[in-house]
């Protein structure tokens, strides 16, 4: 059997699962949301890092990618930054982990209204670099198609920019397929690639598409005494055992009722798996019915929140993730206020790496 007709088989019987994706960890704050300084690129994830991961017993790595990685402000390409994603898919691959390259910020657009860029969905020159570089990374990368997936754009924030974005995917797809025919190609929807988002995706390009969301639910848990967050009480705290009646409220008081996703849940019921198995029942549906993986390309506790509460969160999101067989990478390996390695999961890690 020729290696296309391998592939074929494989992406034919993994029954909506994307394969070789199931179980990852985000490298985020290396090459992206960053001071972008080689001592940072140098260090921040070293190579031995990757056999960390790899003993956990994970499959891939999610690398999130801001332009100036490999591009100057003028849409110069910097080889040094292409230089570092190949070391660190090299490094990847040596410890049989694969690789989700996500460009988290192109020019003219961030998800972090902080980071001041603007005008992506309004102008079609920067479109044009975007799909620019994203065929400069299908030239470079392309060859790695059996162990690397790409991610187009990193969470897409406004309902409006719905029908701009299937546009501009679709034919930032179209220009990859010329290219890659066959790589995984990740696509999330609007407000921060929520799940609900999903349903409003253009259909499946083709058979190598995979529909991608991210999951912070319940938010007033997760991110608990978030300082990024304008309305939160920095020094707010919750239990993750308090019933649904609290949780609305506090979600009510401190992000606004847009942010309440707790349906129809009786008031003195409490948080488990159920509300996760609601919350992603409807895109496992469409998941069903286009025929396209789903893939969670982050999910996490803040490092604020109880350490064993964290564990019991990781435990619910988990079970439906192992149910409905969707991929996933949590957030984040190394600091970003959720890290894995760092002191306020030292105590639970081993559960829950057990978890993942």
């Amino acid at each position: 059997m020729s290696q296309n007709m391998l592939r074929q088989f494989e992406r034919n019987t993994t029954m909506n699962q994307f394969r070789g994706f199931q179980r990852g960890i985000n490298l985020g704050g290396w090459f992206s949301q960053c001071d972008n300084s080689v001592e940072t690129y140098e260090n921040f994830i070293r190579k031995e890092d990757f056999l960390t991961i790899s003993e956990w017993g994970l499959d891939h790595v999610r690398i999130p990618v801001d332009y100036n990685l490999v591009e100057d402000d003028e849409g110069n390409y910097k080889e040094s930054g292409f230089a570092y994603l190949d070391r660190a898919f090299n490094w990847a691959f040596e410890n049989g982990l694969n690789v989700v390259l996500d460009l988290h910020k192109t020019y003219g657009y961030s998800f972090d209204a902080g980071e001041n860029e603007e005008g992506f969905f309004d102008r079609e020159d920067y479109q044009e670099r975007f799909y620019r570089l994203w065929e400069k990374f299908a030239g470079l990368f392309g060859k790695y198609r059996d162990r690397l997936a790409f991610e187009l754009l990193n969470e897409v924030t406004d309902e409006a920019y719905c029908e701009i974005w299937n546009r501009v995917a679709n034919e930032c797809i179209e220009r990859i397929r010329r290219i890659c025919p066959d790589i995984w190609i990740l696509v999330g929807g609007y407000h921060n690639n929520s799940v609900e988002a999903l349903m409003d995706l253009w259909l499946p390009h083709d058979e190598w598409i995979v529909y991608n969301f991210h999951c912070y639910e319940p938010l007033i848990f997760t991110h608990q005494g978030a300082y990024w967050i304008p309305t939160m009480d920095t020094k707010f705290r919750i239990s993750i055992d308090e019933p649904y009646e609290t949780l609305r409220r506090e979600s009510d008081r401190l992000l606004g009722r847009g942010f309440d996703s707790f349906g129809d849940f009786a008031d003195e019921d409490k948080l488990s798996s159920a509300y996760f198995d609601r919350l992603f029942g409807e895109a496992y549906r469409i998941s069903l019915e286009r025929d396209v993986p789903l893939y969670c390309g982050e999910y996490g506790v803040i490092n604020l929140a109880d350490a064993a509460d964290t564990v019991k969160w990781y435990e619910m999101i988990h079970e439906t993730f192992e149910k409905y067989g969707i991929g996933r990478a949590a957030w984040s390996f190394r600091k970003m206020d959720f890290g894995f390695v760092d002191e306020h999961m030292k105590d639970v890690l081993e559960d829950i790496k057990k978890l993942m």
